[in-house]
């Protein structure tokens, strides 16, 4: 069973940068997706980026292009966010994601997984 804990959130001013890092146990990334989401109060829940550990491929929501940067680290067995240029209308809870039956070309679609970190809340102003 994978248990996924985020960590890094915080509150920072527009412009600024901040680095989500998501923990996984109980699993080994190999040739699985996982994804960052968001949700924000009274919003619907947003894709902001994925990878496949396959291949290395990755996906980005089109609010954050070219603003963030999703990576892992195998031997740390953990996934990254980079978020840049953050913009007040980044403010949401940020959710990691991960599972291994999501095929590559999918990992954009939050209704496909089945372990979610418990969010982390990141606040800009």
């Amino acid at each position: 069973h994978v248990q996924l804990v985020e960590s890094g959130g915080g509150s920072v001013q527009a412009g600024g940068s901040l680095r989500l890092s998501c923990a996984a146990s109980g699993s080994r990334f190999s040739a699985k997706c996982m994804a960052w989401f968001r949700q924000a109060p009274g919003k619907e829940r947003e894709g902001v980026a994925g990878i496949y550990a396959g291949d290395g491929s990755t996906y980005y929501g089109d609010s954050v292009k070219g603003r963030v940067t999703i990576s892992h680290d195998k031997a740390k067995n953990t996934l990254y966010l980079q978020m840049n240029s953050l913009k007040p209308e980044d403010t949401a809870k940020y959710y990691c994601a991960h599972d291994s039956q999501v095929p590559a070309g999918y990992c954009h679609r939050a209704e496909l997984y089945r372990f979610w970190g418990q969010g982390t809340q990141v606040t800009v102003s």
